[in-house]
């Protein structure tokens, strides 16, 4: 199979503007489609504000921009395509039809990806008659500036098709990872959920409030996981030592298969975080704007330290 050259993708927003300059900044030829003339109109102001947080020159901000075409038709944007991310939001049968759609006028050798935190790919894909060329790329938020991209395989996956994505990625700087079995969540949502769902437990039942949570995870162990991950962690205090605290606490945390009563509360109060102001914690939106600048500067000074 060739290099991918020319890239789709399906949505401008968020995620789908940070995928598009990621592609573009690795030397691809990019189109973004878009039904929402607004959104794809700021698109290009929006992908130069990114590559300006990552202190890229005005010139080759430039460069990067000339390799974008932006485009309301999908059969435009992928109609030349070897490669198709969808970045629509997460919504199944939105997926699904978008991806109808794309196998109608994309080139039969095209690899179709599906962006995703959590949805089964199986499940959008399912209805494909190119089956074999669909996979999952769950990439994080900002996907510009976050390294991960899980690529998840379905039991359709052709294994030189996902191959050849995880070159993609890493061609583009990116830091791929495999996920053979197509579950909920993949890897890194079911790891950061399990947490997430602890979190809210300890506040639902009493036993600190949310600003204690955030604070002992960022006070301690949260400062060594972006060098140290849990299963290095266990190794290097010990699996023995890791078996008799299991022993000791795994009992007694949260396992409810289902979303905290707490959180229902919360959504159905309308106290959605720092959008509406107040979630588990109270936000002002000089507070919320603090906190985003904040995410953005560790993630380029983490960025830096790791190269070294």
């Amino acid at each position: 199979m060739s290099d991918p050259q020319n890239i789709a993708v399906i949505g401008a927003g968020l995620m789908g503007h940070g995928i598009a300059l990621t592609m573009a900044k690795a030397g691809k030829a990019v189109a973004i489609q878009d039904p929402n003339a607004n959104a794809l109109a700021k698109a290009p102001e929006r992908i130069a504000e990114s590559l300006g947080v990552l202190g890229i020159h005005y010139q080759e901000i430039e460069e990067i921009l000339g390799r974008i075409t932006y485009t309301e038709t999908i059969a435009d944007a992928v109609g030349n395509a070897d490669a198709v991310f969808e970045a629509a939001p997460e919504k199944l049968p939105l997926k699904q039809n978008l991806f109808a759609e794309v196998e109608k006028h994309a080139p039969q050798d095209a690899i179709l990806a599906s962006n995703t935190s959590v949805i089964q790919i199986t499940k959008i894909m399912g209805g494909l008659s190119g089956r074999q060329r669909a996979l999952g790329t769950h990439w994080w938020n900002p996907p510009h500036m976050i390294p991960l991209v899980e690529v998840i395989k379905t039991e359709w996956t052709d294994d030189a098709v996902a191959r050849q994505m995880v070159d993609l990625l890493k061609a583009a700087g990116k830091t791929p990872v495999m996920v053979e079995k197509d579950v909920p969540g993949f890897i890194g949502n079911r790891l950061q959920h399990a947490l997430w769902r602890e979190a809210i437990s300890l506040v639902e039942n009493g036993i600190c409030d949310a600003e204690a949570v955030d604070t002992v995870i960022k006070s301690s162990f949260g400062r060594r996981l972006a060098v140290l991950g849990p299963l290095e962690n266990a190794d290097l205090v010990g699996t023995d030592l890791t078996l008799d605290i299991h022993e000791n606490v795994l009992f007694d945390l949260e396992s409810k298969g289902e979303p905290s009563a707490y959180l229902r509360q919360l959504v159905d109060k309308q106290r959605l975080g720092m959008k509406s102001g107040e979630g588990f914690r109270k936000w002002t939106e000089q507070e919320a704007q603090t906190v985003r600048a904040r995410v953005g500067q560790h993630l380029m000074r983490l960025e830096e330290i790791l190269k070294d």
